[in-house]
């Protein structure tokens, strides 16, 4: 699609304005490209002053864009619109400028939505704390297997400009949303959306657990069908609630238990849906079984019923449920079987960077022993191990905040053996797979489930996740 598609108004809105992007790197650069591309006169700002930062500089630059490193802090002057990656906090003083100086503030996912044309593909949107990847990834295998035009997208995967303003045509999108990214999406309005869970995550970006609630709540408004919410998780129950909805929208629970009328749950291990059939307080209508889940632990379940919702709530039909959650293969990292080795099962959730995603890791399995610690980003771990305590065969410890874990452990697990260990190179995790394999028992999972992030030991959860399967790969050679 090109600007020939994006509707007359935005293009008015644009053309020839002074328009400044807060940040570089992967959202920034297509951001000021696209506004380069639609007439304005673009100014670049951005906090960093590296080499990488210099080569994207460069690029622009020889655009006609204009860039100045080194100071994100302030407003270029005449700025009549900034376009800001979600990632840069709400307090920082070029946002404070603006505000005092009228200027509105845009997010990169803001910009997509306005510059849709008018027969624009219509996204569900899925946020939360944690599943968020998976569900769009599902969502869009379940929507492809019913014959529609589809890619995931957002937070994830194609870039929202890009799906928006290319060539391919889309019938609907699957659109992982973050809490940053909402909170910059005023007027974002989706056909259906979820939202997953809710847990204490970013409260150092939001401030409160009030704010990020509410900027994962927006995902909400306007909706036009279904505002899907987890039924054991109150507090997206209560997002539905404040939300202003289209008349007609409902609510749509998702739940692991028996599904009520307006609800997607679980009978006798097969998936059902109550919301989206005729007579639904006496009829049910099934979906798949629990088997065609991959894998099918307990949230990943959870994740596909929220999945399903949304296609359902698309008119999708119930076969296509089915063959979309078979079809669907999840990322590394996320709950892999990596090998078993003498009767233990050795599983890799190294994406499990806070206790939300490591308690739905550690409830999938009955005897475990866990190997935690990391970064743990002003997270506590009493709930989570106490939670865990009765699986606990034993427990392995790394990097840096591992000590609060370990004190979680002596308080609520005492009984739990923990090994503590205190190295950060590169042959840890070996030791930490020697470890674990000598506290377990035949039946067991040796699971990492780190509930913290990776940094202080790895460049990211997926390298930390690798150095685990290859630990246990050379426990099986």
């Amino acid at each position: 699609m090109g600007s020939g598609q994006v509707t007359s108004s935005v293009l008015s809105e644009l053309q020839g304005k002074h328009v400044t992007v807060a940040g570089l790197g992967v959202s920034g650069v297509p951001a000021a490209r696209v506004l380069h591309g639609l007439g304005a006169h673009v100014t670049v700002v951005n906090d960093g002053d590296d080499e990488r930062a210099r080569a994207q500089a460069a690029e622009l630059e020889q655009l006609g864009v204009t860039v100045r490193l080194g100071d994100g802090d302030t407003l270029p002057e005449g700025t009549d619109l900034i376009v800001t990656a979600p990632g840069w906090r709400p307090d920082k003083p070029l946002f404070a400028a603006a505000e005092r100086a009228g200027v509105p503030v845009w997010g990169d996912v803001e910009l997509a939505w306005r510059l849709r044309g008018p027969d624009a593909a219509p996204w569900l949107a899925v946020t939360g704390t944690n599943g968020k990847t998976t569900t769009v990834q599902m969502l869009a295998s379940i929507l492809k297997a019913a014959g529609l035009r589809t890619a995931a997208v957002g937070n994830i995967g194609v870039s929202l400009l890009d799906a928006v303003l290319g060539e391919e045509r889309y019938d609907v999108l699957a659109v992982e949303l973050s809490s940053y990214q909402l909170h910059w999406a005023p007027s974002l309005r989706a056909h259906s959306a979820a939202v997953l869970n809710l847990a204490p995550d970013h409260l150092d970006w939001h401030g409160s657990m009030e704010a990020y609630a509410k900027d994962k709540g927006r995902v909400y408004e306007g909706n036009r069908v279904a505002c899907v919410y987890n039924v054991a998780d109150k507090a997206t129950e209560d997002l539905v609630r404040e939300a202003d909805v289209e008349e007609g929208c409902r609510a749509v629970g998702f739940t692991l238990g028996t599904p009520g009328p307006s609800q997607l749950g679980v009978v006798d291990d097969i998936l059902v849906d109550r919301a989206f059939v005729e007579n639904r307080h006496r009829n049910a209508q099934e979906l798949a079984q629990v088997s065609d889940v991959n894998p099918p632990a307990p949230h990943n379940i959870a994740n596909a019923l929220a999945a399903a919702a949304l296609a359902r709530a698309f008119g999708v039909p119930a076969t296509a449920v089915r063959d979309g959650l078979r079809a669907f293969t999840p990322d590394a990292h996320r709950i892999a079987h990596v090998a078993d080795v003498d009767g233990v099962a050795y599983v890799d959730d190294s994406k499990a960077t806070n206790t939300h995603a490591a308690e739905a890791s550690l409830a999938a399995y009955g005897s475990i022993v866990w190997i935690a610690g990391g970064l743990a980003k002003g997270a506590t771990f009493d709930e989570l191990v106490a939670g865990a305590a009765k699986r606990l065969r034993g427990a392995v410890l790394i990097g840096r905040d591992r000590a609060l874990i370990r004190e979680a452990l002596a308080r609520h697990a005492p009984e739990v053996p923990v090994v503590d260990l205190d190295r950060t190179d590169t042959g840890a995790m070996l030791q930490a797979v020697q470890e674990a394999r000598r506290l377990a028992r035949p039946g067991d999972t040796v699971l990492l489930a780190p509930a913290c992030a990776s940094m202080d030991m790895f460049a990211n959860y997926n390298r930390r996740g690798e150095a685990f399967a290859r630990a246990v790969r050379e426990l099986d050679a």
